[in-house]
């Protein structure tokens, strides 16, 4: 019996001499890898493993080789800094001193604007829906369109008629003040990915203080309708920032992008001004739908905002009484969905100004409406 208790404590004791220590790091948990940034920023730096907090001493964070702040506090180490009012790129870096006189060093870069714009300069892709007394007009060919930029006619060289496949991101906001509309916000999620077509690329996503994905593009939609049933209600609402993300995904994709945001309220938490807002639907073809209820719909203010941003892109916002009405506007979304055309050309304008381009697609000879999205920011030199 000693043997036995004596040789336990042996192995016992030889698994905790071998067991590897992990060592200590930093890492910038805020702002995320190639984000967009704006007006005042979160800075936030994570020391791992969190039990080895104290072994710093303090940490300095540098945006663009600049020292912003500096945090005494290693298990709250965070601050705030104005990125000012441009997405321009930038670096964070983040430097740990040690108690014992070493030093960590961790960095993030940020993306600006203008890598999006060059994603998309090369051909102006412009997605149109064209009704008739409010009726969408299925079946129109390429010619029967007619676009101008700043009033010179383009030639559209690219035509894709309705039921492309879509490349879309749904976002659901799941902030605090949702507890009460998320049961019949899920039923209705749900049936608004189910009826969404086979060749769509689909990713969901969920926001408050944060955004984050419940299902990436390549998910399967029996796993997308799991996730919408994990959802539950809790912490801020950070509206812009999600409506910049949103988009920033969506650039990366060919073909029509959609960004169907769904919100009860207006914005809390967000790192991003309006103005930012604005300027990423300006730069991006991608097309904002928002859903909205609550505060959204009684606040002349917010409704006003929220129309605003859905006109740049050529989208469309629908205000619903009640948590229990939202079956018809996703099925509305869906419908225009089903009726949009893509019209693309090559600009005829050779300046890389960085001006605005107004932009309008028309069909001649009826007294159809077109809505699309209204221009795009010309490259920069």
């Amino acid at each position: 019996m000693y043997r036995l208790i004596f040789l336990f404590t042996a192995l016992a004791f030889v698994g905790s001499v071998q067991a590897p220590q992990p060592e200590l790091a930093i890492r910038v948990v805020s702002p995320e890898p190639d984000a967009y940034v704006s007006g005042v920023t979160l800075l936030k730096a994570a020391v791992v493993p969190a039990v080895k907090a104290l072994e710093v001493n303090q940490l300095l964070f540098y945006a663009d080789g600049k020292q912003v702040c500096n945090v005494l506090d290693p298990i709250a180490a965070e601050c705030t800094w104005d990125a000012g009012d441009q997405l321009r790129p930038h670096v964070i870096r983040v430097v740990a001193n040690l108690k014992n006189g070493g030093r960590l060093v961790a960095s993030a870069r940020t993306k600006g604007l203008e890598q999006v714009e060059k994603v998309v300069v090369e051909v102006v892709q412009i997605t149109a829906v064209v009704t008739d007394k409010g009726r969408f007009v299925p079946g129109l060919a390429r010619g029967a369109f007619k676009l101008t930029e700043d009033g010179v006619a383009q030639t559209i060289e690219h035509f894709s008629s309705e039921g492309s496949p879509l490349e879309i991101v749904v976002a659901i906001d799941v902030s605090e003040s949702m507890t009460q509309a998320m049961p019949q916000l899920k039923n209705a999620a749900k049936k608004f990915l189910s009826a969404l077509g086979p060749k769509d690329q689909v990713t969901v996503t969920a926001f408050n203080d944060n955004m984050f994905t419940l299902a990436k593009r390549e998910t399967s939609v029996p796993l997308r309708i799991r996730a919408i049933d994990r959802l539950s209600a809790w912490g801020g609402t950070a509206l812009y920032d999600v409506i910049i993300r949103g988009v920033q995904q969506l650039a990366k994709q060919p073909g029509r992008r959609v960004l169907v945001v769904f919100s009860d309220g207006d914005d809390r938490t967000s790192h991003a001004t309006i103005q930012a807002v604005e300027a990423a639907v300006r730069a991006n073809d991608a097309t904002l739908f928002m859903v909205a209820l609550g505060r959204g719909v009684k606040e002349a203010q917010l409704k006003t905002g929220i129309e605003r941003l859905v006109e740049l892109s050529g989208g469309r916002a629908l205000f619903v009484e009640r948590s229990e009405q939202l079956d018809e506007p996703f099925a509305g979304i869906l419908d225009e969905l089903s009726h949009q055309y893509i019209v693309g050309y090559e600009s005829s304008n050779p300046k890389r100004n960085g001006s605005w381009r107004d932009v309008k697609v028309e069909v001649p000879g009826t007294k159809y409406s077109v809505r699309a999205r209204q221009g795009y920011r010309a490259p920069g030199s």
